[in-house]
């Protein structure tokens, strides 16, 4: 009983706190085989096995290479996180029109499970440590490991797909949704200099009591000059429907606009939450492939 109640105001607390749409259970159906088994014309794919430092998560990562040669400075890239989720929504219809577009590596960071998301391990991996505040809640739901992750990240997937194939430094792009659109934030905070494009979905603004606005009032770092963002939002979550200066998503990208990022906010009228997954991740994949900067 006394669990019940605990779980009853942990429920309240998150809807209260606007971390609701990070926490909500996505559809967990099993994906099945994707097109890395299933094979295409355009692309080949190759995989790897990676550990969390203390071993108690386990990732699997796709690197999807165009078959055509890579240009002579290297191929633009962009990183997917829930990489599960993300090969699910590739297809070869949509490798076709991106090889012809412009051959974009694509590399998915998922986890070694049959289900499109690993709730418990995406929620510590992707947020970023939020401060004291005398709340249990975000020891509750088991977050702020995303400065763990990124080590794994730049030090370990991203050497290893450089050795699958030649990568552009300058044309690296990084996407996440809900709780992978704060870890697009926090990486942009804390190593700018890791990708040049950010493109954050639905992030999920209210983890930490707001914690992702209040430090982008504090940003120094000369690094975030001429970095790129995208904040898009649906009809759910950090959406007002209000004037701008209501809205999380357009807050913080004029607060960062003042710190040198090239922010743009984009509203995706009519989707809710968990279509915006999809919706967001091609137009990025196609933004990416046209080398069209996320303020295009």
């Amino acid at each position: 009983m006394i669990h019940f109640i605990r779980l009853f105001f942990l429920s309240v607390f998150l809807l209260l706190a606007g971390v609701g749409p990070g926490l909500a259970r996505p559809n967990m159906t099993p994906t099945g085989p994707n097109i890395a088994d299933t094979g295409s014309a355009f692309y080949h794919f190759r995989s790897a096995n990676f550990d969390s430092a203390d071993k108690q998560r386990h990732y699997k990562v796709w690197v999807a290479i165009p078959d055509k040669a890579a240009p002579q400075a290297g191929s633009r890239a962009l990183f997917m996180l829930d990489g599960n989720a993300a090969m699910a929504q590739l297809d070869d219809a949509l490798l076709g029109h991106i090889v012809a577009a412009g051959a974009p590596v694509l590399v998915a960071i998922g986890y070694q499970t049959p289900l499109p998301f690993d709730i418990k391990s995406r929620t510590l991996d992707y947020t970023p440590r939020a401060p004291e505040s005398g709340h249990a809640i975000y020891k509750e739901a088991n977050g702020g490991g995303s400065a763990e992750f990124r080590r794994l990240l730049l030090d370990k997937i991203m050497p290893w797909v450089k050795t699958q194939t030649r990568l552009n430094p300058k044309q690296l792009s990084l996407w996440g949704h809900s709780y992978g659109g704060l870890f697009v934030l926090d990486t942009l905070y804390n190593a700018p200099g890791s990708f040049r494009h950010y493109y954050a979905a639905s992030a999920s603004l209210g983890w930490g009591k707001d914690v992702m606005l209040q430090r982008a009032q504090a940003l120094r770092s000369p690094a975030l000059a001429g970095r790129t963002l995208l904040l898009a939002e649906g009809d759910s979550g950090n959406v007002s429907h209000g004037p701008a200066s209501e809205n999380k998503n357009a807050r913080l990208a004029a607060s960062l606009r003042k710190k040198g990022v090239i922010a743009r906010y984009r509203y995706y009228p009519g989707l809710s939450h968990g279509p915006m997954f999809g919706a967001s991740l091609r137009d990025t994949i196609n933004a990416v492939a046209k080398s069209e900067t996320p303020v295009n």
